[in-house]
């Protein structure tokens, strides 16, 4: 009897730890070399081809470069900066983001590009013309931050589009596919560059 329990309880942890390793996510970011029905091929960055199967509702996210006069009140943003002694945020990256997205992640907190950073996606509630460049107020859920964006602050615009940008030659990134046991993966969201833009 002990040991049928033993041996149900090594067959239920089996099943755990395959399930485990069938939820693997990864990141992944190349160029797309083919595309085969549902799925693309792509030769990622390290130089291994890897096929990744599309989920049937697929969000794919067009990135392109932008400028600060792209932004408009009312948008979302996603703002990647640093905090300054006054309380404001110098901006070093700023992501215009699509209508879809609206309200992903809305908050204030750490950014995992940078320790000494912060993430903030909010509303541009206020856009006024500094000394430095553009300065920006943002609100979010429970707060607000005003944002510096100088010169060199990189602005990226991402629109929703069709899966048909997914084609030979595009520069797409994912990241969150899921890593099948076959080594194929599959992925819910893919995005893809504008214009000789890197996405993220």
């Amino acid at each position: 009897m002990k040991r049928q329990i033993l041996t149900a309880a090594g067959a239920m942890l089996l099943a755990s730890s395959l399930s485990f390793a069938q939820q693997q996510t990864v990141r992944l970011a190349g160029t797309i070399t083919g595309v085969d029905g549902p799925a693309i091929v792509v030769k990622a960055t390290d130089g291994n081809e890897v096929k990744v199967n599309l989920a049937e509702k697929l969000l794919v996210i067009a990135q392109e470069k932008g400028s600060a006069s792209d932004i408009k009140v009312g948008d979302y943003v996603g703002v990647g900066g640093m905090p300054q002694p006054d309380g404001t945020i110098r901006a070093m990256q700023i992501a215009i983001m699509a209508e879809s997205q609206r309200g992903s992640n809305e908050g204030h907190g750490p950014w995992r590009r940078d320790p000494k950073g912060t993430m903030t996606n909010a509303i541009v509630a206020e856009r006024v013309t500094g000394v430095e460049g553009p300065v920006m107020t943002v609100k979010y859920k429970d707060g607000e931050k005003k944002v510096t964006i100088p010169v060199e602050a990189t602005i990226v615009r991402y629109t929703q589009v069709d899966k048909s940008e997914l084609k030979a030659g595009a520069q797409i990134a994912i990241g969150s596919a899921v890593k099948k046991p076959d080594g194929t993966l599959e992925a819910a969201r893919v995005n893809v560059g504008r214009g000789g833009y890197v996405p993220q």
